[in-house]
């Protein structure tokens, strides 16, 4: 086996991982937005929000859907959770329950007399010196 033997080798081989490695955008470009749902109100970065979504509490849930009520991307949130019929949670301003919207979550126990009246909580206003440029 001679030097350009081994090196005809490294090419072809280096050839075949071009081809099967998937291209991907570089995440460092700025015009490539890689999670459209970085956008969304909801998106903290860290979570902290996810009880609040997926609570039992109605003072939660209308925490949730205040934070959905003026989100840019809540119709399109609402969609693809009914599209794959999620189970549980505040989705696009809207309770699910198994798939479908639900006024409110059942409570356990004996159902009231008179139905319950709707729970609407106003959003805290966020501090405009805590404000960044994409928060909506």
């Amino acid at each position: 086996m001679s030097i350009t033997d081994i090196h005809t080798t490294t090419d072809s081989h280096a050839d075949a991982q071009a081809f099967s490695e998937p291209i991907l955008p570089d995440p460092f470009d700025q015009r490539v937005d890689l999670l459209p749902t970085r956008r969304a109100r909801c998106a903290d970065g860290d979570g902290g929000l996810t009880e609040l979504f997926f609570s039992d509490d109605p003072f939660d849930i209308a925490r949730a859907k205040a934070i959905c009520s003026r989100c840019p991307l809540s119709a399109s949130c609402l969609a693809g959770a009914l599209e794959r019929a999620e189970v549980d949670g505040v989705w696009g301003g809207e309770l699910l329950l198994d798939g479908v919207i639900v006024a409110d979550r059942p409570r356990r126990g004996r159902p009231p007399r008179t139905p319950r009246p709707a729970l609407v909580v106003d959003e805290v206003p966020v501090p405009a010196h805590l404000l960044t440029d994409n928060v909506a």
